[in-house]
């Protein structure tokens, strides 16, 4: 099989063949005595397996996966799978842990009077510098009734928000961006439309984790 036949039936370029060979992603090809590559079924289900974890893992971590099982290395291919799906478990987690923590459209409520940076760093668990930061970034609109920093019920709530937000890596641009709109939205409808497109991705990356491991393990077993 030519490098253009395999390269058809996926819609791709034979030059991209050639590169996911180099990359160690496809077993080495045999070359002819004029230098021409030629492919196996094995080439091709190797590629099938190759495109269905790219989906899923990511192509870096997809080559990564199939460089090791083409070098004899199986146990660190399914170590690089299973570190994906500990990643995609922490993020399903880190989605439950913001939804509860958006959940309430009202202010937290805070006991007592408005916490200082310290407070509420120590409050939140992170460092009084990254609350500064975050002001910088817009997500945190403290009030200075004496000059220094008091952080209200309201500005409480935009911190937590934040931090789970980035527990979930999201970067500063777009968690100020979601604590904007969940100022002058109330919070309701842009929280729905935020977590439902969160629970999709991680459905849809679901899914592509199991359709490469279908792929992966017709792989293996065609390389048995």
């Amino acid at each position: 099989m030519r490098p253009v036949d395999l390269a058809r039936e996926h819609g791709l370029s034979a030059q991209a063949i050639r590169n996911y060979e180099d990359a160690g992603a496809l077993p080495p090809a045999e070359r002819s005595e004029t230098g021409y590559r030629h492919y196996t079924p094995l080439h091709a289900q190797a590629l099938r397996a190759f495109l269905a974890l790219r989906t899923g893992h990511g192509h870096q971590h997809a080559v990564e996966i199939m460089r090791a099982v083409n070098h004899g290395d199986t146990e660190s291919a399914y170590r690089l799978i299973d570190a994906s799906h500990v990643a995609l478990l922490a993020e399903r987690d880190t989605r439950a842990e913001v939804a509860a923590a958006l959940s309430a459209t009202t202010p937290t409520r805070v006991t007592g009077q408005p916490l200082t940076v310290g407070e509420l760093a120590r409050r939140l668990g992170v460092h009084p510098a990254t609350l500064r930061t975050w002001e910088t970034e817009g997500i945190l609109r403290p009030d200075r009734p004496t000059g220094h920093r008091e952080y209200g019920p309201a500005a409480v709530r935009d911190a937590e928000v934040a931090c789970q937000l980035r527990r979930g890596g999201y970067p500063l641009r777009q968690v100020a961006k979601f604590v904007e709109s969940l100022r002058e939205a109330g919070g309701a409808d842009e929280l729905s439309a935020f977590l439902d497109a969160w629970q999709d991705r991680i459905t849809a990356r679901s899914r592509a984790l199991l359709a490469g491991a279908a792929q992966f393990d017709a792989y293996l077993t065609r390389q048995a």
